[in-house]
């Protein structure tokens, strides 16, 4: 008769835990108060835009605003839902390939927005590089690089800009949201 060993019970660990790689209490209360502020005011700046409230601004004629503003607006959001969602499943790497793309495209169309480029372009070489980094550190399994990437590209890259299209007098949104 064959001897069959008690193992001990080990609970399953993951390398990064049952939710994926996490960014901390602090980190995650940054992410979503960051996520619903810029929503809600791109959403409120939006509607007032599109209804008529706001005061016209000529740059809704121009092709590449139109495309960076209809590109980003949605990356707000799903990129807040990607920090705090859970991760490393099937819906968490279609959305990130979808988030990622709307970042791309934010980034090529700021490339044609005004005639010189100011200091605010360099988040565009920013994306295009941490886009890169990012994909590279999902694909080798490095949750801790993969997490840094993607924090810096969320709360810089996407934020930093984000406050400047609000805060700057003249620039679409500010003109939409406070006139």
């Amino acid at each position: 008769m064959a001897s069959h060993t008690a193992i001990p019970f080990q609970p399953v660990r993951h390398a990064a835990g049952a939710r994926g790689f996490d960014i901390g209490p602090k980190t995650r209360a940054l992410v979503a108060l960051v996520a619903i502020i810029m929503t809600t005011i791109s959403f409120v700046a939006i509607i007032r835009g599109l209804a008529g409230i706001a005061p016209a601004h000529a740059n809704i004629r121009e092709l590449a605003i139109v495309l960076h503003v209809a590109t980003v607006l949605p990356a707000i959001p799903l990129g807040g839902y990607l920090l705090l969602a859970r991760k490393g499943g099937p819906r968490h790497k279609s959305l990130g390939k979808v988030w990622i793309g709307l970042m791309l495209v934010t980034a090529t169309c700021a490339i044609f927005i005004g005639r010189d480029f100011s200091w605010i372009h360099l988040f565009v070489p920013l994306t295009f590089w941490t886009s890169w980094k990012t994909i590279q550190t999902a694909r080798a399994r490095d949750l801790d690089g993969h997490r840094k990437e993607i924090l810096g590209f969320y709360l810089g890259a996407l934020t930093i800009p984000g406050i400047v299209a609000f805060a700057i007098p003249g620039r679409l949104m500010n003109v939409w949201l406070f006139w």
